[in-house]
């Protein structure tokens, strides 16, 4: 997408696998942490904590896991020089991940609203990432702060499409981040008729591409995911 112009697990966990229900109880799941490598792309693998304390932003979803691990297989020389952002990012997932696996060259920011702020910041200290990521707040809709770039080179986005009155409040935010040379990767798992009218809207802003190189694609097309 572009401008037109628990303790620690040995297992990977399936990004297929994890619960699809959008609302969900904060007290479901238990505060954990969890060890991933994404099919063995990252050494040492990515600590993340979730915790469900502060809403359904701090556990794993389908999407953050499908990015990621895109990222890391197929698009590390891509990103390693490049002002990256991740907006709706939880705990941390996706910018993480990159930053823990690509040799980066600029900070990397990654944001979401306030109660998420210390769950990304102790993910960022628990994967020794203090230099390299930098967590910070964005309420779509809203002013941006100054402290974050304006025009990120790369723009990452997962499972962000969830509660459609928030759909205009995404895309305005979107516009003002994507630039005549930003890259927006944007994953999302449909889960009712709606979520499409968000694509559909977009086509409509942007110049929107379906990945087409993922080896993985067919498995998650067939979950409803769209990339």
């Amino acid at each position: 997408m572009t401008s037109p112009n628990h303790s620690s697990n040995d297992e990977e966990p399936n990004p297929l696998a994890i619960g699809e229900e959008f609302v969900q109880s904060p007290n479901h799941l238990p505060p954990i942490t969890s060890s991933i490598d994404f099919g063995e792309l990252l050494d040492p693998p990515l600590q993340l904590q979730q915790d469900l304390k502060e809403g359904c932003g701090g556990q794993l979803w389908p999407a953050g896991m499908v990015l990621a691990k895109y990222l890391l297989r197929l698009k590390r020389d891509e990103l390693k020089d490049k002002t990256i952002l991740e907006l709706g990012a939880g705990g941390g997932l996706v910018g993480l991940a990159v930053a823990l696996g690509i040799p980066l060259t600029h900070p990397l920011y990654i944001t979401d609203q306030v109660p998420m702020l210390s769950l990304m910041r102790q993910n960022i200290e628990l994967n020794d990432l203090s230099t390299q990521v930098k967590a910070g707040i964005l309420d779509w809709g809203n002013p941006m702060s100054p402290d974050l770039p304006s025009h990120p080179d790369i723009l990452l986005a997962a499972d962000c499409v969830y509660f459609e009155p928030a759909f205009p409040l995404l895309q305005a935010t979107m516009q003002q981040l994507i630039g005549p040379n930003t890259i927006c990767y944007f994953c999302f798992k449909k889960r009712r008729r709606a979520d499409l009218n968000f694509i559909k809207k977009a086509r409509k802003m942007f110049v929107v591409r379906s990945v087409e190189d993922d080896p993985d694609k067919g498995v998650w097309e067939r979950e409803g995911l769209f990339l």
